[in-house]
Formats: C-alpha cells, structure tokens, sequence
C-alpha cells in the first residue's frame, strides 16, 4: 500500500506547473490554482500563429487557445505565457513539461495518440496544396508527380502525397525537399526550389494572404486532418474540460467568428459545424 501511494505521488509531482508555482496533477488544476498556463503555439504561421517583434503571437489558433483558457478558468483572469512549438518539438514539449498545451494546428493522428492526450479536435480541416501563382503545370493532386515537395520537419503531410494507404493516400513518387518548418518551405517554394507545399488549406491560406498574388491553392482536397488540443498524456480531467470549452466555443458562434476574422478573404470553403469529439482515453 506504501509502495503504491508513494507512485501516486510521483506522478503527481511528475505533473509539476511549468512555471514553478507550485505541483499540480492536471493543467486545468493549475490554472485555477494559480492563475497561470504555459501555451505552445507556431509562430511562423500567418493568420495561425505569428509572432512579429517582440509581442504575443497573433492568429486563429492563439484566439481559440485564449477561448478556451478563458472556459477552464471559469473567466478568472489568467496569465498566459507563450512558447514557440515546431512541429518537430511538440510531444517532446509536452513531456518534458516546458508547455501545458499546445494549439499549433496539431492533427489528432494514430501514431501521436501513444505520446499524447488530445482536447477536441476543435475544428477538422482539409489538406490542401499550394504551388507558385504563375506555375501552370499543376493544376491537381494528380499533376504533383514527380515533383519536388516539400518535407517540414516533424510533420506528416507529405506522407499524404508519397505513401500508400493506410499511412498515406496518394502513393505518388516525388522528391522530398526537407525543411526546417512551413514557413521554411514557403521561402523555399518562393525561390524555385521545390514545387509544391502540401498540408491543411488553413495553414496555406494564411501564406496566401500574406503575400497576395504569389501563391495559389490548388483546391484539391487529399484528406481531413482533425486540429486537437495537446495535452501531456494522461491528463483526463483537462481533455474533458477542453472538449466542452470546444462545444461552447461552437455554440455561441465564436470559431465562425475567429474563422471569419483570419480567413475570411482567402478562397477556402471553412469548417461550420462542431466536430465529434474523439474523447479522453
């Protein structure tokens, strides 16, 4: 009985706040115990998460990140403190504890499910492809044989395109041109040294916005990539939370709201309806 008492206690002090402010077992426990979260998000990502200068980051995946701190302090004011989360760090963050979550458009997929604990998915969106605005020799999915596409690091996409199902879809051969992040691939795309940057249309619409008339989507849909909530694994109490801060965040119109506010210009059919939560294992 000692044995398994002092484990309980050391999973609990393993769950310790990521700001020292004390031990506590879920995050939505540490917000209403202290005031205080530690939020990953990209910031490299226009109209997602961007980080310009010296302030907090900006986007749709931000707003919907403070929305839902906001429900699971009961509207108590919360101190938020941001932390930039490439896709290639994300699980590593949450274990080590250097964020309490993550909303950095982080599709709930069967090989994260292992590592990690997923609110929501808050919104389920299609993966899409963007090629140069004057590139006439891709028109659809289909076109992008052959081709150089891009290869985010720690992301999952391009697997979409490349490989057979049940990981893949397409099985097309192409050449894989890695790249530290999107953004990355955006700059290389830009430059002509690769063809094609293949993930969900959101992400891509907001390069699109952001520097009208360069880039164009192809509009061809491969999958739907469901965005959830990272939570360390385990932390059952908070994933039940978030999923109802999720169905509030539908029902009182704000995601139509935050979609419209950041995408509303970009030439995308966006998600209306609430997603079925997957549910907290």
């Amino acid at each position: 009985m000692l044995r398994a008492a002092l484990a309980g206690a050391a999973v609990t002090m393993g769950l310790a706040a990521c700001d020292g402010g004390g031990s506590y077992a879920t995050v939505v426990d540490k917000i209403k115990g202290t005031g205080t979260v530690v939020v990953g998000t990209k910031w490299d990502q226009p109209s997602l998460g961007l980080r310009t200068g010296k302030g907090d980051p900006e986007g749709f995946d931000v707003d919907v990140a403070r929305y839902i701190v906001n429900r699971l302090s009961g509207g108590s004011p919360v101190k938020i403190t941001w932390r930039e989360s490439p896709s290639s760090t994300r699980e590593a963050l949450l274990q080590n504890g250097t964020v309490d979550m993550i909303v950095a458009s982080y599709s709930i997929t069967k090989s994260r499910l292992p590592k990690v604990t997923f609110g929501g998915p808050y919104i389920i969106v299609p993966q899409d492809t963007m090629v140069r605005a004057d590139d006439t020799s891709i028109r659809k999915v289909g076109d992008l044989r052959g081709k150089r596409i891009c290869l985010a690091e720690g992301s999952n996409s391009y697997r979409r395109i490349v490989d057979p199902p049940p990981d893949g879809k397409l099985d097309l051969p192409a050449k894989l041109v890695p790249a530290s992040n999107y953004s990355d691939c955006v700059r290389k795309l830009a430059a002509n040294q690769l063809d094609a940057v293949s993930t969900e249309n959101l992400a891509l619409a907001g390069f699109v916005l952001n520097d009208p008339g360069k880039f164009r989507l192809l509009n061809d849909p491969i999958t739907d990539e469901k965005w959830g909530v990272g939570l360390k694994k385990g932390d059952t109490k908070t994933c039940e939370a978030v999923n109802q801060a999720i169905i509030e965040m539908w029902r009182d119109g704000t995601t139509t709201r935050l979609l419209h506010k950041w995408f509303g210009r970009a030439d995308i059919k966006l998600p209306s309806a609430l997603p079925r939560p997957e549910g907290c294992p």
